[in-house]
């Protein structure tokens, strides 16, 4: 790639501006007073052409919360003309690398924001195999990280904000507040993905709610036992396992298991993402299984759609 082609995905991220890119471009998602963008809707293979899951709430036309960043966000995220010094929290559901893999970038271009106020890193406690909070940054900037030079974060130093973080229990049940203030409440659910310690997360705004599911099995009891019949404006699902036997089903619901928690759950709309191609080869027959037990609407996300409330 030629340097004059990597330039204006710097000047995106260095100056956007309320949802207007640097070429005028402007995101319908900015002028929505709460809207979710999808900014990257594949997997954990490159093999449809999409970003990594990342999803991005636009909350009185400023991209406030960013809800995991997986590769390849970071091209999106100035494609959507959000600006770093917008953003409240960072939110991952947990530390698979199609999920956490794009923090790097996104870091590196935040150095150019001129950004001071601190930004808090917030996800499920770690183990010796997946990186909590704490470890997912100092893997980056820490003196042995990825990023060193980026040291900044830590301290607020080097004219970057300081990045703190969080690090959710998720040995405990129910809901789990992670912030509120006049008009935003932030719960997380422990839910279950195999080995990896996960989280859903639940957003409100001014009577709006969006429940972020994240990558979790049928054994996520929990999840649709709090949830259930709540009713959510949208219900973020992911969409990876086709209908097929062999399929790990210890790892992600199925388009029957989706199709059972939605019902119980009762969305306003379910948006599948977070897609597999082996899911969308497979998708009349997925469609067809959560059809079974939800009959209503349902939305396929791509890359940088815009789903206002």
């Amino acid at each position: 790639m030629t340097k004059k082609a990597i330039l204006p995905v710097f000047a995106l991220l260095a100056s956007c501006t309320n949802g207007i890119a640097e070429n005028g471009r402007l995101n319908q998602c900015a002028s929505k007073e709460f809207a979710l963008q999808t900014l990257g809707t594949g997997g954990p293979i490159a093999d449809d052409a999409r970003a990594g899951s990342s999803n991005l709430l636009w909350i009185g036309g400023k991209g406030r919360l960013l809800v995991d960043f997986g590769p390849g966000f970071f091209t999106r995220y100035g494609e959507a003309a959000a600006d770093f010094n917008d953003l409240d929290m960072l939110l991952f559901t947990h530390a698979h690398g199609d999920h956490v893999g794009g923090l790097a970038g996104l870091l590196n271009s935040g150095g150019f924001a001129g950004r001071s106020r601190s930004l808090e890193l917030v996800g499920p406690g770690g183990d010796e195999f997946f990186a909590g909070p704490a470890q997912l940054r100092d893997g980056i900037i820490g003196s042995a990280g990825e990023l060193p030079y980026l040291k900044g974060y830590s301290d607020g130093s080097e004219g970057k904000p300081p990045l703190t973080t969080r690090a959710i229990d998720t040995g405990k049940s129910g809901l789990q507040q992670v912030f509120r203030d006049e008009d935003i409440e932030i719960d997380a659910i422990a839910v279950h993905h195999g080995p990896a310690p996960a989280l859903a997360f639940v957003v409100r705004y001014k009577g709006k709610v969006i429940v972020f599911a994240g990558d979790h099995s049928a054994m996520s009891e929990d999840f649709v036992k709090v949830l259930a019949g709540s009713k959510p404006d949208i219900l973020v699902m992911h969409n990876v396992i086709s209908m097929a036997g062999g399929q790990p089903r210890g790892l992600h619901r199925d388009g029957l298991s989706i199709g059972e928690a939605a019902a119980a759950i009762a969305p306003k709309r379910l948006l599948l993402t977070h897609h597999m191609l082996r899911a969308l080869k497979d998708k009349d027959a997925v469609m067809a299984a959560i059809g079974k037990n939800y009959t209503g609407e349902i939305a396929m996300a791509d890359d940088l759609d815009c789903f206002g409330i």
